[in-house]
Formats: structure tokens, C-alpha cells, sequence
């Protein structure tokens, strides 16, 4: 068993719980890690037998352009699409990253993490 990770993808979504976010929108950038049983992959060099991050890619993207009020629906949203794609996939973590958040001053960025 192994990790894969997809790092740093980078999203421009109308998520927030304010107005001026959902009609303006905001920059967002995603992490996802998982366990992932890729033996078979070691020996057979096919796609087929492992995870395709660029179908989990696709599958991220398609949910972030999807506006919610809180990132904890999306992440929910997001862990929900890639589970049921990738049944036998084991552990996993996503990070969504709000940068420059309106939180009434200065921010970096605000996240939320879920393991699931």
C-alpha cells in the first residue's frame, strides 16, 4: 500500500457564507492525499491499476464549481465523489484553502481539513 497526493490545485469558486463572496467569488486552492493499494500498478505499469489523479482532478474541479456557503459541505461533497469512484481507495485527506479570507482584517488563507 502506498500514498498518492495531489497538491495545490487551484480554484477560482463562489463559496463563502457572505454575498459579496458567492457573487464575486474568491481563490481557493485544494491538497488531496490517500492510501491507496497499488501493488498491482508496481508490476503492470497500466493506469488501470491505480488511482487516475487526473480523474480525481476532474472530480474536484466539478465540486468546487458547485457554490456553498461553507467548505466543509464541499469537502463533504468532494470526499463523497472520489469515495464512491474509488471504492477500494484507503485513508484519505483533503484541505480546502480560502485565500485571503474576510475575516475583518489581515488573513493569509483559512482552511478546512477532513479525513475521511
Amino acid at each position: 500500500k502506498g500514498t498518492i497526493e495531489l497538491n495545490g490545485m487551484h480554484f477560482r469558486a463562489f463559496h463563502g457564507v457572505l454575498e459579496e463572496e458567492r457573487r464575486s467569488g474568491g481563490d481557493f486552492v485544494v491538497d488531496f492525499r490517500c492510501g491507496y493499494p497499488f501493488a498491482d500498478a508496481l508490476r503492470s505499469d497500466h493506469l488501470s491499476d491505480t488511482l487516475d489523479y487526473s480523474a480525481v482532478y476532474a472530480l474536484i474541479a466539478k465540486e468546487m464549481a458547485v457554490p456553498s456557503q461553507l467548505l466543509e459541505h464541499v469537502a463533504g461533497r468532494i470526499a463523497a465523489a472520489i469515495r464512491a469512484a474509488y471504492p477500494q481507495m484507503g485513508e484519505a485527506f483533503i484541505r480546502i484553502t480560502k485565500l485571503h479570507p474576510p475575516v475583518g482584517g489581515p488573513a493569509d488563507a483559512a482552511s478546512v481539513s477532513l479525513y475521511f
